[in-house]
């Protein structure tokens, strides 16, 4: 499918200037009469708010708490533009609860906030009352990383998902490849390029937790490259950022050192969450059998679908709309978030993530080369997701006490 660019970008422009955005707020029940204002406003509201007063767990019986979502950013990394502010990030933030209304039934709603990430956490918790969870979203590394452990005590799920939808959505992708090339995912060499809020949470979930019924497992090996090469144990200049740091001590067991190139060389999986046109056909030759190319790069793939091929690729996904194998974060954002909603859930875990990312490749009875993911627009994948997260946030406890 080719997607006129130019056009589309027109195209959307138009749709913003015309609707003056694209999210509205409207009222569950009628103001039409005088009961009607007494009953949804004063006197009457005076009654729950009392209500509410005796035990604030009510509020998500009796107000919107229960299935709002408050999505988050303070415009540093929004999509491919950087560091545009909280004002440009709007359209993006009003998109994304489109979404969650659309494949979900949570309204959530854009809260853009300009100041340094400790205002963001302030502001954040200040905010917290009114949602029954928060997505955090196009927040720059590492403060997304510091801002997200800090916030995990709120009692409400809080979730960035530019770390974590990306990597349920990889594992997803990795799963169903293996069930067409007939590789084993716990055998895996995986190779990792982008050490950002993306790449930390992919290696992450690959490496330090699987899930198959009740058994754990990780991929074997993992190595993680950034624009200076592979990442190491003791490489210089780690130190400076503990999350590189962490990364260096919890994978590349071999030490192995190096470029992009050097890394690849008898890997059976290439996943690119960094920039476009850092991989050639040359270097997916020097992979094992049957390589798996997920580059994730947007707009420019790490390596184009047609050169991977070339290179002898058996699985080739992009993050792009015009090409088989989209790996896209609404295929779980939706899901996890309703999941966790409708199970009261406090937080959410690792085994949550994964269970998402199962749920997500069981969806496909017979994956293909070209369908290794449901289609983005599938309605029924998030609560297919929904469904398994609420069981996993069951079994793991991490539910509100009512």
């Amino acid at each position: 499918m080719d997607i006129d660019r130019e056009e589309i970008a027109q195209k959307s422009l138009a749709l913003h200037l015309d609707n003056h955005g694209k999210l509205a707020i409207s009222s569950k029940v009628p103001v039409k009469t005088r009961e009607d204002l007494s009953t949804a406003y004063t006197p009457g509201v005076a009654h729950v708010c009392r209500y509410i007063a005796e035990d604030e767990r009510r509020a998500f019986s009796c107000t919107l708490k229960h299935n709002s979502i408050a999505i988050v950013t303070d415009g540093t990394a929004v999509l491919g533009l950087g560091n545009i502010g909280p004002y440009a990030a709007i359209p993006v933030m009003e998109g994304k609860a489109i979404l969650f209304k659309e494949f979900a039934g949570i309204d959530a709603f854009p809260i853009c906030i300009k100041g340094d990430h400790d205002d963001l956490i302030s502001h954040i918790r200040s905010i917290a009352p009114v949602f029954g969870g928060i997505n955090l979203e196009d927040i720059a590394a590492p403060h997304c990383f510091e801002i997200e452990e800090e916030l995990q005590d709120l009692g409400i799920p809080v979730m960035h998902d530019d770390q974590h939808g990306a990597a349920i959505a990889v594992m997803a992708a990795l799963l169903n490849s293996c069930r067409v090339t007939d590789k084993k995912y716990k055998e895996l060499s995986v190779v990792v390029s982008g050490a950002g809020a993306a790449g930390y949470a992919v290696c992450r979930l690959l490496k330090c937790i699987g899930y198959e019924g009740e058994e754990c497992h990780a991929v074997k090996e993992l190595t993680v490259c950034d624009r200076t090469g592979i990442i190491y144990r003791g490489r210089p200049g780690l130190y400076h950022n503990i999350y590189k740091y962490l990364l260096g001590d919890e994978t590349n067991q071999d030490l192995r050192k190096g470029t992009l190139a050097d890394a690849l060389i008898g890997a059976d999986v290439f996943i690119g969450v960094s920039s476009g046109n850092l991989v050639t056909r040359e270097m997916v030759r020097t992979m094992n059998k049957d390589p798996i190319v997920l580059a994730l790069a947007n707009p420019t793939p790490e390596i184009m679908p047609d050169e991977a091929k070339a290179g002898g690729a058996a699985i080739i996904g992009t993050g792009r709309s015009d090409y088989p194998n989209q790996v896209n974060n609404v295929l779980v954002f939706p899901g996890v978030f309703r999941g966790a909603l409708d199970a009261g859930a406090t937080r959410i875990t690792e085994e949550m993530k994964v269970a998402a990312a199962y749920a997500i490749a069981e969806y496909i009875n017979d994956p293909t080369p070209d369908r290794i993911l449901p289609d983005p627009l599938d309605r029924g994948v998030a609560q297919a997701v929904a469904t398994k997260v609420a069981e996993m946030a069951r079994k793991c406890g991490c539910v509100r006490k009512i």
